[in-house]
């Protein structure tokens, strides 16, 4: 586990003291994609750049499996670091290296003898399917080859942690969900702890089982995917959501309706998509009211489908609190609906 403990940073500009992290505690369960989420300024590179100390917290602990990494000295701190894998924003592979001397160079790092270099080499190229481009520079590699050759250089060393700092935010979409596919394969397969930075909530969506959301230096919130998506707490994390799934009914949508009491029209959200339709239906058949569906989406995290319907309903106020109250009782979340202008 990965535990900040009462982190605080500052930095000191012109004269001024900037806080970059306030009070930070937060915990990143091993074995787990943990997303790390907020606009820019918000502190998340910085939060990422403490965990291998390559940025020290003005107080406050670092704690990583049990090991205090602030109260290491640097010979220790070294050690420990080589267990800590980091992919960046660009790439930065060396420019005048092949694919594979790229890969190659923590293995170096490390004292490893020419024979162990080659054949973890070999597992890493066969792992990101890049064997054909084993001679080739980092000019004639496309950005998701680039990207894919430093996920390969991040995990030469066993890792059991990889921290990817915007890791896809250079990249088209189609090239994303690949090195996202990747990113999980290597989660799953080998176990290793991964922390992503992002300010792109369809990355937190695809791959991470928590998510910390952040904005001027403090975690706002946080919890397991599932949760932060069913049921956003802070205004922030409800607009990283609207980004894929919609919190408000579309102003055209409400102009076409024939009733325009917005008081009418609330927000459902259900977990798994077989009881969406069932618990309608319920309502529909047991309930004197009118109930018109106005728009619906949804979407998957892992495993779990969100379902978010827009609705309208009629007819005497007593029947509408009483189906509201069925409606939750059956496990629906029900909200007065936001209108969007």
């Amino acid at each position: 586990m990965i535990e900040f403990k009462d982190i605080s940073k500052q930095y000191e500009l012109k004269g001024q003291t900037l806080h970059a992290l306030n009070q930070i505690n937060l915990q990143i369960p091993t074995g787990s994609i943990f997303g790390i989420i907020g606009y820019s300024g918000a502190g998340k590179s910085t939060l990422i750049r403490l965990i291998n100390l390559l940025e020290r917290p003005s107080s406050g602990r670092i704690i990583i499996n049990g090991t205090d990494f602030t109260a290491l000295d640097a010979k220790a701190l070294r050690q420990e670091r080589a267990s800590i894998g980091m992919i960046f924003q660009h790439f930065n592979l060396m420019q005048t290296k092949t694919v594979a001397a790229n890969i190659e160079m923590p293995m170096k790092l490390l004292g490893w003898s020419k024979a162990e270099r080659e054949k973890r080499l070999e597992e890493l190229l066969d792992f990101i399917d890049l064997k054909h481009k084993r001679h080739a520079f980092p000019d004639e590699l496309s950005g998701g080859q680039k990207q894919r050759v430093g996920i390969a250089r991040a995990l030469a060393n066993h890792p059991k942690i990889l921290l990817c700092d915007e890791a896809t935010s250079a990249l088209d979409p189609q090239t994303t969900k690949s090195v996202l596919q990747l990113l999980k394969k290597i989660n799953e397969e080998q176990g290793i702890t991964i922390v992503m930075v992002t300010h792109e909530m369809d990355v937190i969506e695809t791959v991470c089982d928590y998510v910390a959301v952040m904005e001027k230096g403090d975690v706002i919130e946080t919890g397991s995917t599932l949760q932060i998506f069913s049921q956003p707490q802070h205004p922030t994390t409800k607009n990283f959501i609207q980004t894929v799934l919609q919190q408000h009914l579309p102003v055209n949508i409400l102009n076409n309706l024939e009733n325009q009491n917005h008081n009418s029209i609330y927000c459902l959200k259900f977990l798994g998509s077989s009881a969406q339709e069932t618990v309608i239906q319920a309502v529909i058949k047991q309930f004197d009211i009118s109930l018109n569906i106005l728009f619906a989406n949804m979407t998957e995290i892992n495993g779990t489908v969100i379902g978010q319907m827009f609705i309208q309903l009629l007819g005497d106020a007593q029947e509408i609190q009483a189906a509201i109250k069925f409606l939750e009782q059956h496990g629906v979340q029900v909200d007065q609906a936001g209108v969007q202008a």
